[in-house]
């Protein structure tokens, strides 16, 4: 009867031992990522002047970009020029004067009133405006809002330079980045002749714009871009030059587009910060 007894409690002590060590070991519940949603004010534009005038320099063209639903981020979105061209999806909160869905918007310019994050075309303001409801929802001035970044998506352009108009050969060329696509930022800008591995470094002049003063290549030049997309850094060679001919005001395709995304679906999400 007690070698039972002892048997039982040896059993006992044995299995609270090897349950209490599995529970220790278990992997941890799976991580869930949270998606980057702000919550701030916004207000519009009465006029599209500003926004075609702004400080990123794509000028009158910004006009065309996104079907005129663009947009003034705040110095924390323009991010001394990094921010031009990203594409944030914003959403009214009044219930009673906006649909659901909410309007994407591009950035073009810079926004330095601390009310808003955003100064938002009047295009865009009036397309998340529910039925028959533009005229109110106008007359607010300043609405609640949430938004996040999306990828930008240029179903048929590739990304492309501007010459600007006080580029002069051989001693400055300016360019302006267009279409820029995912949700990438270009860190770097370098220029490169065929079969030549010494790189020329361009500079942020200011906004999407970027410049070198030193004597101009007389050659066709390609652009190795350092570009950060979703949580990835890496290089990108456009596969089409800017051609030795280049002319002030004209624009050149480069023959790449970045699709880079947070996440492989259209709602990017921060990752995982838990075990």
């Amino acid at each position: 009867m007690a070698i039972s007894v002892v048997s039982f409690f040896f059993c006992f002590f044995f299995l609270c031992i090897s349950s209490s060590s599995s529970a220790a070991t278990a992997p941890p519940p799976p991580c869930k990522p949270t998606c980057r949603v702000h919550q701030s004010k916004a207000t519009y534009f009465r006029s599209e002047a500003p926004l075609s005038a702004g400080a990123c320099g794509y000028g009158s063209l910004a006009l065309s970009f996104n079907g005129g639903y663009l947009a003034a981020g705040v110095a924390s979105l323009f991010r001394d020029g990094v921010g031009c061209g990203a594409c944030y999806h914003v959403q009214c909160k009044n219930p009673k004067l906006c649909r659901g869905s909410g309007t994407t918007v591009i950035l073009t310019d810079i926004h330095k009133s601390n009310e808003t994050d955003f100064v938002l075309s009047s295009r865009a303001l009036v397309s998340m405006a529910s039925k028959g409801m533009a005229r109110e929802l106008l007359g607010q001035g300043i609405i609640d809002v949430e938004y996040r970044r999306v990828p930008c998506i240029y179903q048929s352009q590739n990304l492309s330079v501007r010459v600007e108009k006080n580029s002069k050969k051989p001693h400055y060329l300016a360019v302006t980045f267009l279409y820029q696509g995912g949700q990438t930022d270009i860190k770097i800008v370098e220029l490169l002749k065929l079969h030549e591995t010494r790189p020329y470094a361009m500079k942020r002049n200011y906004g999407a714009v970027w410049d070198m003063s030193s004597p101009i290549p007389d050659a066709p030049l390609y652009f190795r871009l350092w570009v950060t997309g979703g949580f990835d850094r890496r290089i990108v060679y456009s596969k089409k030059p800017l051609p030795a001919d280049w002319k002030a005001g004209e624009i050149y395709d480069l023959g790449e587009q970045f699709n880079d995304a947070i996440d492989a679906t259209s709602d990017p999400c921060t990752p995982c910060t838990s075990p």
